[in-house]
Parts: C-alpha cells; sequence; structure tokens
C-alpha cells in the first residue's frame, strides 16, 4: 500500500470518526494536500450534573484538532507500512483560509481539482520552474484565496 492510499483512506476515514466534519473538494499532491473541510459545531451540549462532565461533553472542534488528529493517524499507518517509527511525512504547519463566499469556494474547488496539473510552478515544489511558465498565467489563477 502506498502513502497516498493511506492518506486518502485517512482523509475519508474523518468524515466517519468525526460527525462534525464535512469534507469537500480535495487532492493529494506530491508532498501535501489541499483540501476544504466544514466545521460544523451543532448544539451545545448542556449536562447539569456536575461542571466537570460539561467540560468533558464540551470538546474543542477546530480545525487545528482536525489537521493534527488527520495527520498522526496517517502517519502512524505510512511508518508501521514502512518500518520508518516517529519518520514524520508532513509539512510542519498548515495554511488555513476561512471561504467566505459561494463564488469563493468555488474558485477554490477549482484550484484543488487543477492544482496537479499546475505542479511545475507550485510553490511547494522544489524543482518548480517558474521561470518558464509564471509569465503566461496570472497571480489570481495560482492563489485564489491571495488577495
Amino acid at each position: 500500500m502506498r502513502k497516498n492510499k493511506i492518506v486518502v483512506e485517512e482523509w475519508l476515514r474523518s468524515a466517519e470518526v468525526r460527525k462534525e466534519i464535512e469534507l469537500d473538494a480535495f487532492v493529494i499532491m506530491p508532498n501535501h494536500l489541499h483540501a476544504i473541510v466544514a466545521i460544523h459545531r451543532g448544539e451545545r451540549q448542556i449536562v447539569s450534573e456536575c461542571l466537570e462532565a460539561e467540560r468533558r461533553a464540551m470538546k474543542a472542534k477546530t480545525i487545528g484538532s482536525f489537521v493534527s488528529r488527520f495527520k498522526a493517524a496517517a502517519t502512524v499507518r505510512a511508518n508501521e507500512l514502512h518500518g520508518t517509527p516517529g519518520k514524520s511525512i508532513w509539512q510542519r504547519n498548515y495554511y488555513e483560509h476561512v471561504i467566505r463566499s459561494e463564488k469563493e469556494q468555488n474558485r477554490i474547488r477549482e484550484y484543488i481539482v487543477n492544482n496537479p496539473l499546475r505542479w511545475q510552478i507550485d510553490r511547494e515544489n522544489p524543482d518548480r520552474k517558474t521561470n518558464q511558465v509564471r509569465s503566461t498565467i496570472e497571480e489570481d489563477d495560482l492563489y485564489p484565496w491571495e488577495d
């Protein structure tokens, strides 16, 4: 099994085990992942038994906790497969952006779907060839969430 398959399986599994997560478009690149994720917080659970029970019932449902758990699950499985315990397979951090309109969401979806075609000029590609291609592509087309 390849790392990419593990990442896809863990990504899809995320929505099954984390009911507050809704997955949208995603693509796995050679050294990173692009995705749209919605977090539905729902109604606050009220526990009248005691304050401690209330604290346990209200776990944080943040993008940071989701990304951390997803990366950890995929890393453990990939390292078990390859016999590389403790090896990092992810970039240290992640980039998040709040999508504020349907138009913006559609632009980002299109970017995600077309991203593999742009790998040669991607900032994350260590072998990128920007000088030959950049002049023919608008900056807005490369990174639609940036102003």
